[in-house]
């Protein structure tokens, strides 16, 4: 710790004022900002990360941030908060969480974690900005269509044709397969084929 007093000539005479009898500058600290922030945003979310400089390694790893983002033609009055759950220094936002179409600025600002016993900062100023939009979603070129709908054609006619054959060669009143004429005798019962020939047979004896 130190003592900090502040001394003065003040009407003719030297003064001393004591501002902190006891100082300690590691609970006293504020960080510069962050910098080199980038974006790269997708049809699912939009990834943030940047760097801290003139940090020393000791705060590095306690460090806590919080990301500002907003729509490019609106205020930082109406911005939105997000924090990172540990101390890397990057950050997801989710594709539900922007509007398509519509362009999005980020900024960023880090001090030491308040769960940190040992050390206190304020909040930093905000770093530099970046500006990110979502992806639209991908859609099917036309090319990909028709060479997905003729890898399903090729399944679906021969389907097609195995269901046809199948029931053709069940029925009993088919007579012809793939071009050949099948006999009779394997399509009507016995019986049937007698009864018939006795017919024709009477029929000629009246004659």
């Amino acid at each position: 710790g130190y003592r900090v007093s502040l001394h003065g000539n003040f009407f003719g005479r030297n003064d001393k004022y004591v501002t902190f009898p006891v100082y300690n500058p590691r609970k006293h600290i504020k960080l510069d900002p962050p910098l080199n922030v980038q974006s790269n945003a997708t049809a699912s979310k939009c990834q943030i990360w940047w760097s801290v400089w003139n940090v020393p390694w000791y705060l590095v790893e306690i460090l806590q941030y919080e990301l500002q983002y907003k729509e490019y033609s609106m205020s930082w009055e109406v911005a939105l908060n997000k924090t990172p759950s540990s101390s890397l220094p990057r950050i997801e936002i989710e594709a539900t969480e922007l509007r398509s179409g519509i362009a999005y600025i980020a900024r960023v600002r880090c001090k030491v974690s308040e769960n940190e016993n040992s050390y206190h900062s304020q909040w930093s100023e905000w770093s530099q900005t970046t500006v990110f939009q979502r992806a639209d979603l991908p859609k099917l070129s036309e090319k990909i269509l028709n060479t997905t709908m003729q890898l399903l054609f090729i399944p679906l006619s021969f389907g097609t044709l195995l269901y046809l054959f199948w029931n053709c060669k069940l029925s009993s009143s088919c007579f012809l397969i793939l071009g050949q004429k099948v006999s009779p005798a394997l399509t009507f019962p016995r019986q049937l084929l007698s009864f018939n020939h006795s017919i024709v047979c009477t029929m000629g004896i009246s004659r």
